[in-house]
């Protein structure tokens, strides 16, 4: 917002006489000679507190979801529990786009990529079989890999419905 000046006065620091050709300061007084408002303050009440506190949460939860990077599928070697895919996923849609086939090979991983091979090995018989990485989880607490029906009736964990597996990626 630009000063307003009343009729009549000089704004200060602009005072200049000519006296004789010569440019002569004036001081000028500047006790009434603009009409302004006083710049806005910000005021922080209870509502933007609340906003913010909350925009903070939604920042920390969002953080908390993106750690399943992909790892290098490159010497993958883990072992822990695998449980299989029940019939009411049959033709949604996976992780990858492609939809759930209870009859193919495939199995989800948290961090593998997708499309990577990995060779699973029930540790109770001594059961093996391949399968691809097609979509994201187990959603359970505790679990390595999920994988298909066809692919869990390999393994023998049919009847158990979890199994302690070996899952190594394959080059």
């Amino acid at each position: 917002m630009e000063p307003v000046f009343k009729p009549g006065s000089n704004p200060c620091g602009s005072g200049l006489a000519r006296e004789s050709g010569k440019t002569v300061n004036i001081d000028v007084e500047c006790d009434t000679a603009f009409a302004s408002k006083p710049a806005p303050t910000f005021v922080f009440g209870k509502p933007f507190m609340k906003r913010l506190l909350g925009a903070c949460a939604l920042l920390s939860l969002l953080a908390g979801c993106a750690s399943t990077d992909a790892v290098d599928p490159h010497g993958y070697d883990q072992t822990g529990v695998a449980s299989y895919y029940g019939a009411k996923h049959q033709g949604k849609r996976t992780a990858s786009g492609e939809r759930f086939d209870k009859n193919s090979m495939t199995a989800a991983h948290r961090q593998l990529p997708f499309g990577t091979r990995v060779k699973v090995t029930n540790l109770k018989n001594d059961k093996s079989c391949v399968v691809r990485i097609n979509d994201r989880g187990p959603h359970t607490r505790g679990r390595l890999i999920d994988l298909s029906h066809e692919a869990a009736e390999q393994l023998g964990m049919i009847k158990s419905g979890t199994a302690r597996v070996r899952v190594q990626a394959l080059d």
